[in-house]
């Protein structure tokens, strides 16, 4: 018996002559989070497509919830939602209606979609708002109501097409919240994003795309130990133990002005306490240190050779 909510095996998609998707592996497993991290046309919003039934692939397979996306994509589509890029909701309604709406296209019936709407909109704290046309709601609160309606029919599968472009900061740290609620409940996240602090927040494993291509995955602190750049900083209260702590430690370099050793570092506790337990032998005392790990702006610069995620032009198209 599997776990794996999604399973793509060799997944491929081409727009013309423009290679989209360059047979993809990935596993995503029941009640978790897994980001899709990746430059504009890296093929992040094409897998979604593709996963959602929006889009057939050219070649590969694709599972959601055991159910096939192109030979049994109603099945897929029975037990899944998705939440684009862009705000789906209807600006002549207001939130309520918006969310009845919703229901009755999914068949909920008079009685049980009042219920739902009431519960969702309690949920996602927009009661007070809820009969307010949407010309008065904030970008968070749209994104908030867009997400209620992916979650009408309680879909065991979401996915989150960079649900949180263009938000404020609290309005993002509100959806991650949200997002944690709804795996913590069991629901399996599929999340595309270009922010480098979301998917180190949210995922529990991150896939890197570039060029159609993942190019690593792992949890994020795995990621993290892909690329060099992890170091020590030791600080001494005098230039005695300064310099003597830099002739022990021949691979550290110095800061004079700082009295302070940076000394190459893979990270974790037992490289730490080897370092520590090495100047104790010496009877060296430490006043002061620091420890800096990658974090997943270099892992993306090391592994795409570029800045962030979201340094190359927008994309055209679907080719995204």
């Amino acid at each position: 018996m599997t776990t794996s909510a999604i399973e793509v095996r060799g997944l491929t998609k081409s727009y013309g002559k423009k290679l989209v998707l360059d047979g993809i592996d990935l596993t995503v497993e029941a009640g978790t989070v897994t980001a899709l991290l990746g430059p504009n046309g890296a093929g992040k919003t094409t897998t979604v497509h593709i996963l959602s039934t929006l889009v057939k692939p050219d070649g590969g397979t694709a599972f959601v919830n055991g159910s096939d996306v192109v030979r049994d994509p109603d099945g897929v589509r029975a037990v899944i939602g998705l939440t684009g890029q862009f705000s789906a909701v209807d600006g002549l309604l207001t939130g309520e209606e918006n969310l009845l709406l919703m229901a009755r296209l999914r068949h909920l019936g008079a009685k049980r979609s009042k219920e739902r709407v009431a519960e969702l909109l309690e949920q996602f704290d927009l009661t007070e708002a809820a009969r307010k046309p949407l010309a008065t709601y904030s970008g968070g609160m749209k994104r908030r109501l867009d997400l209620a309606m992916t979650l009408v029919t309680s879909p065991s599968v979401i996915f989150l097409d960079e649900p949180t472009t263009g938000l404020d900061p609290r309005s993002r740290h509100t959806m991650w919240d949200i997002v944690r609620d709804l795996v913590a409940g069991g629901t399996t996240v599929l999340l595309t994003t270009q922010y480098l602090d979301e998917a180190d927040e949210l995922a529990d494993r991150i896939a890197v795309l570039d060029d159609g291509r993942i190019v690593a995955e792992g949890t994020p602190d795995e990621l993290k130990r892909l690329v060099p750049g992890g170091h020590i900083r030791l600080r001494f209260a005098d230039g005695a133990a300064f310099d003597a702590a830099s002739r022990l430690l021949d691979d550290s370099t110095r800061d004079e002005d700082a009295l302070a050793l940076t000394v190459p570092s893979e990270g974790g506790v037992g490289a730490l306490r080897t370092t520590l337990d090495r100047l104790a032998k010496a009877d060296l005392e430490v006043d002061d240190l620091s420890i800096h790990t990658p974090d997943l702006d270099d892992v993306f610069f090391a592994l795409t050779g570029k800045k962030d995620a979201s340094s190359e032009d927008a994309t055209k198209g679907t080719e995204s």
